[in-house]
């Protein structure tokens, strides 16, 4: 009989069932969409170093013109080049999406810290007013305030589409205040006589930013597809004033004539940088969640 006759039947060696820890796989930088995004910008921000002809000049002998050697992308029903209107036009698309994300920004950081500071009664209803707000087609809300407001030009526009795009944000600013307020740093500003503004700007402002960056760059974008949406409709920006919105207010016609250059480039080129800074926002969105995660 060989073997310790006193051996545990079953008995197994020990195996490691330790499972070794999986990577973790983030999203990867847009690369494409920054590079285009930026070209794009550049574009716009040097238009005088890509425009061929004049974009405001009429040129009566060259109406609706397909594109050419003399004119890229065609020119449309007054003549005037659409290459040289893309880069001068983006302009103001751009500047509408930027003070328009700049004004909703200030909003929803000014209500959000308020109802998140307030008593419960005030949170509560400056909330519920909030959602109230929401739960209107932003597009009604817009067009109802374009038409009171009875102007159109781009500071106007876009501080009817910056009033009404601030709710969500809002939101999130005051999960954050609620959340930034109980730490020790806030409780000794408080304690040391320190107001609302000076904690706002000087400690909440700081550590609001990363949560609430991935929502401006997307209001940017949201900004920039409601102009050209008013403009589509008739109620946004004139035609005679260049923007991507404008340009493409005259689809109807361009539908009925069967000149394709004067919907396909500028929408391509709105398109494009839609895509680019939604694909950017979900990025910085992403790369929040998972900081948010790892504390």
């Amino acid at each position: 009989m060989t073997g310790n006759p006193f051996e545990l039947v079953g008995l197994q060696p020990r195996i490691n069932t330790t499972v070794a820890p999986v990577k973790r796989r983030h999203g990867r930088l847009p690369v494409v969409s920054m590079i285009l995004l930026g070209l794009i910008l550049l574009g716009c921000l040097f238009a005088e170093l890509f425009m061929n002809h004049d974009p405001l000049y009429l040129n009566l002998s060259n109406l609706s013109s397909p594109p050419s050697s003399s004119f890229w992308f065609g020119t449309d029903p007054m003549g005037r080049d659409i290459y040289s209107m893309i880069w001068y036009g983006g302009r103001i698309s751009l500047l509408i999406g930027l003070l328009s994300a700049a004004l909703s920004t200030a909003i929803a950081v000014i209500y959000g810290s308020i109802s998140a500071s307030a008593p419960k009664a005030v949170d509560d209803g400056l909330m519920r007013f909030a959602e109230l707000v929401m739960s209107i087609p932003s597009i009604l809300t817009v067009i109802f305030l374009q038409a009171v407001i009875g102007q159109s030009n781009p500071f106007a526009l876009a501080t009817v589409i910056g009033v009404t795009s601030w709710m969500n944000m809002a939101k999130i600013v005051r999960t954050e205040v609620q959340r930034i307020r109980k730490s020790t740093y806030i409780e000794a500003a408080r304690t040391m006589g320190a107001g609302f503004w000076y904690i706002l700007f000087k400690h909440l402002l700081p550590g609001l930013i990363p949560a609430i960056m991935f929502m401006v760059v997307t209001n940017i974008g949201a900004a920039i597809g409601t102009e050209a949406t008013l403009s589509f409709l008739g109620i946004g920006l004139p035609v005679e004033t260049v923007s991507w919105g404008s340009m493409l207010s005259q689809a109807d016609r361009a539908l009925m004539t069967g000149n394709w250059w004067l919907i396909v480039i500028p929408g391509l080129f709105l398109v494009a940088t839609l895509v680019c800074i939604t694909d950017i926002g979900n990025y910085i969105r992403k790369e929040n969640n998972r900081k948010c995660s790892n504390l």
